[in-house]
């Protein structure tokens, strides 16, 4: 199962400028979205899911890792995916969803999460104890991290029905409490190669203490933080002349690449210079919901414009929907970094995506849509709101035009992180 990710692995590092887009996402749109346009470049997909989205008390999605499988499964086969080249992954496995009780006890509720992760058929797990629980400091020191890691990889090999086929993520890009700190030319520092170096002889050390030596073969990434980043209202643009030189650190560790998070709503030459760097693996999430959001907010406009029914705007319904469960955005967004309302509707960290599962938000963008098949949606009044390359894809789309842009839309955001194929 994770063979084409260790091929992705072997031709970065030997020089080529190879790398695979991990999506970070639940949200069915999105993962329809992104497998259709994987389909039709014919190229593997990794799908992911995180610690706090899906476990075994169900997440905030309310799936278990077998459920997630299922879930994506079913997504990928109506859009007629090669099921070889769906790809599984686990994001920061550890006891961060349980951070509030006391570290024995959070790490034995992790222990069952990577248990069941292994066991449903996730091939990557990427095995995150950087953050404390109840009594320790907010970030751990590598030697306690590593050696929770170890454990959790012991828990998964014994889990696994093949063992032999995973591979693990080790190493965080989680920045410091308060936030990534810029430095004086505005740019998030980079990890620096001592400091990775330090993270992988950490592990060396934690997994043959934990008799798992073998199994440092099967360790295949390094997430380390290459000077990306994202804020709600600004977007830390990679230098792309800037080499951290952080393939250094895995000189003596050739089947190793580096994994980079948060590579959200970066310019496009910036995917194959990441993979220049050796950053095989590289994670999107926020800026696909941003733009399916995006996407309906337009619809929703198009429909106003035509003279649509005078009921309540999406904008409403999302709003009411924020404002009445405040808990997915409050602590996120904050009164001095402006407006509320357009961080909740608009900031980068796209917390309203955990809104659109809420009945009501599910049936105003049905309405939505319906309301939009009814009418005629001219050329003149889409491109106002839409590329015209989208417009184009959405009138060959099998789907009924409205729902065909929106998945446009998201394909636009992901089709950059495809480099390595040709446009269609």
């Amino acid at each position: 199962m994770t063979q084409p990710l260790r091929r992705i692995i072997a031709q970065n590092r030997s020089g080529q400028a190879v790398a695979i887009p991990s999506i970070c996402s639940a949200h069915p749109a999105v993962l329809e979205a992104s497998l259709t346009l994987a389909q039709t470049l014919g190229a593997p997909l990794m799908i992911e899911a995180t610690s706090n989205q899906v476990n075994q008390d169900g997440g905030y999605t309310g799936m278990t890792p077998p459920d997630f499988i299922a879930f994506v499964t079913a997504i990928a086969q109506a859009a007629g995916f090669e099921p070889k080249s769906l790809l599984f992954g686990g994001d920061h496995l550890g006891p961060q969803a349980w951070r509030a009780l006391p570290a024995a006890a959070a790490m034995d509720k992790a222990r069952d999460l990577v248990a069941d992760y292994a066991r449903a058929g996730f091939g990557k797990l990427h095995l995150d104890c950087s953050e404390g629980c109840a009594g320790e400091t907010a970030q751990l020191p590598d030697a306690v991290t590593a050696a929770r890691s170890a454990d959790l990889a012991a828990v998964a090999l014994r889990a696994a029905p093949n063992p032999a086929d995973l591979l693990f993520v080790i190493g965080t890009e989680v920045p410091p409490p308060g936030g990534a700190r810029a430095d004086e030319a505005g740019d998030i520092p980079a990890t620096t190669p001592a400091a990775a170096m330090a993270t992988l002889a950490a592990h060396k050390l934690a997994f043959e203490s934990a008799g798992i030596g073998a199994a440092l073969d099967q360790i295949g990434g390094l997430v380390v933080q290459p000077g990306v980043e994202f804020s709600p209202q600004k977007v830390h643009a990679l230098p792309l002349a800037r080499d951290p030189e952080l393939l250094r650190a895995l000189q003596d560790w050739p089947a190793v690449c580096l994994e980079a998070h948060s590579t959200d709503y970066q310019d496009p030459a910036v995917f194959p210079r990441l993979a220049e760097l050796g950053f095989a693996f590289q994670k999107v999430g926020p800026a696909l919901t941003f733009a399916w959001r995006a996407a309906l907010y337009a619809l929703d406009q198009i429909r106003a414009d035509l003279g649509g029914p005078h009921g309540p705007r999406l904008a409403d319904v999302m709003e009411a929907a924020m404002l009445a469960a405040p808990g997915y955005w409050q602590g996120h967004y904050h009164q001095k970094a402006g407006d509320l309302y357009d961080q909740r509707h608009f900031g980068l960290a796209d917390r309203i995506r955990y809104y659109w599962p809420a009945p009501q938000a599910e049936a105003a963008v049905a309405a939505l849509f319906a309301d939009l098949e009814r009418v005629t949606l001219p050329d003149h009044a889409l491109l106002r709101h839409f590329a015209a390359a989208e417009v184009a894809s959405a009138r060959r789309s099998a789907h009924g035009l409205p729902r065909a842009l929106a998945l446009a839309k998201v394909q636009s955001a992901l089709r950059p992180y495809f480099f390595l194929f040709p446009t269609t």
